[in-house]
């Protein structure tokens, strides 16, 4: 058995996540979070942000799962966010192309065409999964849900697939309420969803997920961002262009200086998130030397970036596989979404010296419009209202029409104003870099690596800060005295705000392995010595060493536990007894 096989064989037994919907034989691609495993997000995600938001004063918003069309339409989604699919001549089961390809070990570069994805097949002899027949009928599927918004027909939205349009879109109100600030970190941390079209790798590859995601905005021309020289000495493992293309080696090891010295990075909020990711992910167990950032090339990236890194970690049936993006989205999304909405989405610089610029405006004319579209005057009037005169004179020129309230008004319904300004300060679409983590499969991830056996035992090696459960309490006997005693340190424990593995009722062997399996770092042994001088016994999870700690003491330990400090440490920096076992 894998060790794969034998983490999803855990996660199902003992509540961390199973296939949705067994009742009724599941649904490929949806997975249900179970108690212990809900409570595993939920550390992780706040500690990304602690990590990320909280850290750099960025703010985080909320907004909706699903968008009308129109707004990816203007991001390129529903032209570009589509996959080729292939079906069996004989049992008519429908696969991805790309994924079938790799999971027969055959390297395919994203971005060909049906065609070339159906001549790798034949060339690779790659046959139908489920039955051995012959593939065929290449072609394109969006992979975004599609709905209607509320009872017509026409009023066609999407699911989102990433959670960053609303950052974009929201870009604006969020940039004044925080007082014009900029640069500007956004984060979001909400659901996507990509409609699959044969996911086969349980959580790794999932129709509904979890998302955190960052935008940050800046002048491409003056990029603001101390904190990146924090990091300009450390390393990243980089698989870029130059090795991809070289069939070099699975990466090289250079510091950020180096990778911005060469041009391989662009940017230094960039290359200062991937070390945050680097960290982050070390931090939950993964070393170093098991995480890669993969660079996508021109035909791989999304129709939105200019510049792509894929973080990577090592697992044991799908090799090296993405739990984080890094993108340079330039921009594209803002400046699309100006276009799309006809609502500036600028910043406001400030020049050293004063110029003189030409300033092309455009402003309506109500009663030309009232006489064209006299039902709809109030709507159009309303919406040209809110739209700036330069913005205007910019969508006239560059389309010649402006299209409000379902009509188009062209140049007539306009004045058009040409004339020379005197500007302390200059409009400039942001730039952005997004870092967007995949939080399913990074607790996957986190679960294989802290998978271990010792003996015929399971010891989930979790680090305690994200531990679903921080601390057990167990009665050596089931007695009522030792019961009370280990029901009040359990008491104290939650009071102090510790999920806490209460069991009692087995030999303390068969205890101790239960809190092992599920990543308890610490057990508490309430014993007959414990009525005599107030002590217990403290446990740790991975080495199984114990010391007699005083019962006053024990919320103190849990809690330096819980910030990082190793186990050992704890207990001398304490002076406790240790216990022969």
């Amino acid at each position: 058995m894998s060790k794969a096989e034998k983490v999803f064989s855990l996660a199902r037994r003992r509540g961390f996540f199973w296939p949705a919907y067994e009742i009724y034989g599941g649904v490929a691609g949806f997975y249900t979070w179970g108690p212990l495993g809900v409570l595993l997000k939920n550390k992780i995600r706040s500690f990304w942000r602690e990590m990320f938001v909280y850290r750099h004063g960025f703010v985080e918003i909320e907004g909706p799962s699903i968008a009308p069309e129109i707004v990816f339409k203007a991001s390129g989604h529903v032209e570009g966010f589509k996959d080729v699919m292939v079906s069996c001549l004989n049992c008519g089961a429908k696969y991805r192309a790309d994924k079938l390809l790799e999971e027969r070990g055959v390297e395919a570069p994203e971005g060909l065409s049906p065609e070339e994805y159906m001549d790798l097949i034949r060339e690779n002899n790659v046959r139908c999964p489920s039955c051995g027949g012959e593939l065929g009928n290449p072609g394109y599927f969006i992979t975004m849900f599609q709905t209607t918004i509320g009872p017509y027909s026409d009023a066609v939205g999407y699911l989102r697939p990433e959670t960053a349009q609303n950052m974009f879109t929201e870009f604006r109100r969020v940039y004044e309420v925080m007082r014009r600030r900029f640069p500007l970190g956004v984060a979001q941390i909400g659901r996507g969803f990509r409609n699959e079209i044969s996911p086969r790798q349980g959580v790794i590859r999932l129709r509904e997920f979890d998302m955190m995601e960052i935008e940050f905005f800046f002048d491409p021309e003056d990029e603001d961002f101390p904190w990146a020289e924090e990091v300009m000495d450390e390393e990243l493992n980089i698989l870029h262009e130059e090795l991809i293309r070289s069939g070099g080696r699975d990466y090289e090891t250079m510091t950020v200086r180096e990778a911005l010295e060469r041009g391989i990075i662009h940017y230094r909020s960039m290359a200062y998130f991937m070390v945050l990711a680097k960290r982050f992910i070390a931090a939950l167990g993964i070393p170093e030397d098991r995480q890669r950032f993969r660079e996508k090339l021109e035909g791989e990236r999304a129709h939105y970036a200019r510049k792509v890194f894929d973080q990577e970690v090592l697992l044991d049936r799908w090799g090296w596989v993405e739990v984080s993006g890094h993108a340079d989205r330039t921009d594209y999304d803002l400046s699309r979404h100006s276009k799309y909405s006809g609502r500036e989405l600028t910043v406001e610089k400030r020049l050293e010296k004063p110029i003189t610029v030409t300033v092309r405006q455009a402003y309506p004319e109500p009663r030309r419009i009232r006489e064209a579209y006299p039902e709809k005057i109030g709507e159009i009037m309303r919406s040209l209202t809110g739209m700036d005169p330069e913005e205007l004179y910019r969508l006239l020129d560059s389309q010649g029409y402006i299209e409000v309230a379902g009509v188009r008004l062209g140049k007539e319904f306009f004045r058009l104003e040409v004339g020379e300004e005197r500007r302390s300060v200059k409009k400039i679409t942001p730039h952005v870099v997004e870092p967007s983590f995949g939080l399913d499969r990074i607790v996957y991830a986190t679960l294989e690596y802290a998978y271990r056996e010792k003996g015929d035992r399971v010891v989930l090696s979790l680090p305690a800060y994200v531990a679903p459960i921080e601390a057990a309490v167990y009665p050596l006997l089931d007695r009522d005295d030792l019961r009370g005693l280990a029901e009040d340190i359990v008491l104290e424990l939650e009071e102090n705000g510790f999920r806490v593995f209460y069991d009692y009722g087995d030999s303390i062997g068969r205890l101790y392995a239960r809190g092992d399996e599920i990543g308890v770092p610490i057990a508490f042994t309430v014993d007959m010595r414990s009525l005599r001088d107030d002590t217990v016994t403290a446990r740790d999870r991975d080495t199984w060493v114990q010391y007699r700690v005083e019962r006053g003491k024990i919320v103190e330990m849990v809690e330096r536990l819980v910030t990082g400090e190793p186990f050992e440490e704890i207990a001398r920096s304490m002076g406790l007894e240790k216990v022969s076992v």
